[in-house]
């Protein structure tokens, strides 16, 4: 009588898992990324005045060639800007990886702490190579405007990470896709390095020729953006 019953029994539950318990890996933050946002979020609380000092010096430079007097000619100010890019390098770096921005196939095949540790590797080297060619190609005279226009370049870093960043934030409230954050942010980085382009011409030419200003620019710009393209499509 037994064997009858276990012969007519029949599964009632499906076999298959239901949606809840389904985790996707793209969602998934490695343990080293929580700890650069909590570095982040630390960071940045304890330099909040500090950097909300600087946000309408930053703007004040976005807006004038030679960039805003009190920030060029303030010592504390020109550190306290360095110091602040230094800092959104860290979300900068977590956007690129979770929204895989920058992804050359030698950092796919990565688990997920490596190819963050790997993001961070190509961002550093990336500053490395612009800092080499900045010395490599620094005049031996007149660099007082050589010098403003490699600072503005903190300057419209720390912007674009802030105009990025709040988009995400925006994105994220509404379920926006990936696809769709990774497209704005993409926009939004031609647009502000389209301005930077043209603010570092601009500050260039007041000590050079317009020849030996484009040759700057391909040398210091140029180049190395053109490098971390190529990177991205063809390794």
């Amino acid at each position: 009588m037994l064997e009858e019953a276990f012969k007519t029994g029949r599964l009632l539950l499906d076999g298959t898992p239901s949606q809840e318990q389904v985790v996707t890996l793209p969602d998934m933050m490695p343990v080293s990324a929580m700890i650069l946002a909590g570095v982040f979020l630390f960071l940045s609380l304890a330099l909040m005045n500090r950097f909300l000092q600087l946000i309408p010096l930053l703007a004040d430079s976005l807006f004038r060639a030679r960039g805003s007097s009190t920030l060029e000619n303030s010592v504390r100010y020109s550190q306290d800007r360095i110091l602040m890019a230094m800092v959104l390098a860290i979300p900068a770096i977590l956007v690129v990886f979770r929204y895989r921005l920058y992804q050359p196939s030698f950092l796919q095949i990565m688990e997920p702490n490596l190819r963050l540790a790997g993001v961070a590797g190509v961002f550093i080297g990336h500053f490395l190579l612009r800092l080499v060619l900045y010395h490599l190609l620094k005049p031996r005279r007149r660099s007082d405007n050589y010098r403003l226009a490699r600072d503005t370049g903190f300057t419209f870093f720390i912007l674009l990470v802030l105009l990025v960043l709040v988009t995400v934030g925006v994105l994220s409230l509404i379920k926006a896709t990936d696809l769709t954050v990774s497209w704005l942010a993409y926009i939004e980085t031609a647009i502000i390095y389209t301005f930077f382009l043209i603010r570092k011409a601009q500050i260039l030419s007041l000590s050079c020729n317009p020849l030996r200003t484009f040759l700057y620019l391909c040398g210091l710009e140029i180049l190395p953006t053109t490098l971390l393209v190529v990177s991205a499509l063809v390794l």
